[in-house]
């Protein structure tokens, strides 16, 4: 499957119960930060366990052409010789991220400190999605940014020759903003610091200590605020990067709501800063037990067991708890329409400005397979229609969204009629093996086109 090329129309259709282990891929925030770290680095990064989907090659490519030396050793097993803080070798050519905002935004970071120029581009998805909420505070380190209206790809950048060390406050929870930032600051004198007033995932600050850096991580009254003292050199290290918890969410949410399913997902990241997909379904009283519980290269994992869960009711997801599940909010809402009762959803606005108007395409689609759901600026409530109750019948548009054609694809399993997308083809970026993985497990997923 190909972001970049011809669409894909996939079928999903209730087919009995989802049985059987989901060995879902490793996470795709790691990985991204893995190869970006490592290239950071002096000597060899050893990376075990690296989410092959296209977002994440299309950051080993663009780690490549900036001269680090990355090479795949086969089976997930990766190596990338360093080049140091502020090593990189301006790119012959343009970096093509293809559909991932967290690699062009890291990467852009990363290079802002750095007397190179870099131009930026992506695929359809991408090149709509803002970037200045990454080069105006990239700007404060004495970097320039020229793109399209409304900073969008494509882009260039021209580092800063003499960066300064900035002090940030995001204006949004965001941890591709605030990553950003912190790997600015690493080719900056002295110390840059980002305050936010949320927490956000925290793989970033956690790798950033891991290679080596200088970094400190404090609340207080006005916020968490990150400190990070630039120009360290980065050691290398042996990664191996956990599954991934946003991937695990697709198989877990189907067995909730497949009538006799029964699911374990081993080795899943709970990073707590990434969690609370799963907190919130077990609020909701789903069957999901949390076995194995160990700690593996710093992140806390467990082997998720889920089961078909009849008795789910609508809750109230705390504001608060938004920036933990993010990328969840879609396969939630898929959940929300099997459970009885409503789900409210707010805090949420940042749904928007995602690979597409996250809020606004699942709307689409629930609607027109029958459930009802209102919606506003930074919030949406789902009504639901009960275990049985999920009429399907429809085609969703997935706008070029992975995680909107999968989580239309899980309500297929459950729905009364077979529920349809009109191209399934982004699913590759963060996810390669879903179909396979999901028909091992006795879902039915099919191609409309083959």
């Amino acid at each position: 499957m190909s972001g970049h090329g011809t669409p894909i129309p996939m079928t999903s259709r209730r087919a009995g119960p989802l049985k059987g282990v989901a060995e879902v891929p490793g996470d795709k925030s790691i990985s991204h930060r893995s190869l970006i770290l490592g290239a950071l680095a002096i000597g060899e990064t050893q990376i075990s366990g690296l989410l092959e989907g296209e977002d994440v090659i299309d950051t080993a490519k663009a780690m490549r052409a900036f001269g680090a030396e990355v090479t795949d050793h086969g089976g997930g097993d990766w190596s990338v010789h360093g080049v140091g803080v502020g090593g990189f070798q301006e790119p012959d050519n343009v970096i093509d991220c293809g559909n991932s905002g967290t690699g062009v935004r890291l990467i852009m970071g990363v290079m802002a400190t750095q007397p190179i120029t870099a131009t930026f581009t992506g695929d359809a998805s991408l090149n709509k999605r803002p970037m200045a909420r990454v080069t105006d505070p990239l700007e404060l380190f004495g970097t320039q940014a020229v793109g399209r209206e409304g900073g969008r790809l494509p882009m260039t950048l021209v580092g800063a020759a003499d960066p300064v060390p900035v002090r940030y406050e995001v204006p949004v929870p965001s941890a591709q903003v605030k990553s950003a930032v912190l790997l600015a600051g690493l080719n900056a004198p002295g110390k840059t610091v980002v305050i936010e007033k949320e927490a956000t995932r925290d793989h970033s600050e956690r790798m950033l200590a891991g290679f080596g850096a200088e970094i400190t991580v404090e609340d207080t009254d006005e916020g968490r605020v990150i400190t990070l003292t630039g120009q360290p050199e980065l050691k290398p290290q042996v990664i191996a990067v956990p599954r991934d918890p946003s991937s695990a969410a697709f198989p877990v949410c189907a067995a909730l709501v497949t009538p006799g399913s029964d699911v374990l997902v081993p080795g899943i990241g709970l990073n707590p800063t990434r969690a609370g997909l799963f907190t919130t379904l077990r609020e909701m009283g789903a069957d999901l037990a949390y076995e194995n519980e160990r700690e593996e290269g710093g992140e806390p994992v467990a082997d998720l067991r889920a089961k078909f869960s009849p008795e789910m009711k609508g809750i109230e997801v705390p504001p608060e708890r938004a920036a933990s599940m993010i990328d969840e909010y879609p396969v939630l809402s898929v959940v929300a329409a099997f459970a009885t009762g409503n789900t409210m959803m707010a805090g949420v606005k940042e749904l928007r400005v995602k690979e597409s108007d996250r809020i606004d395409a699942m709307a689409r689609g629930l609607r027109a397979n029958g459930v009802t759901v209102e919606e506003g600026a930074d919030w949406w409530s789902v009504e639901g229609l009960g275990p049985d109750g999920v009429p399907g019948g429809a085609t969703c548009e997935s706008f070029l969204d992975h995680r909107i054609a999968m989580s239309f694809m899980v309500m297929g399993m459950g729905a009364q009629k077979p529920v349809s997308v009109d191209d399934g083809s982004p699913i590759a970026t963060s996810f390669p093996i879903f179909e396979p993985l999901m028909s091992s497990l006795g879902a039915q997923i099919v191609r409309s086109n083959s």
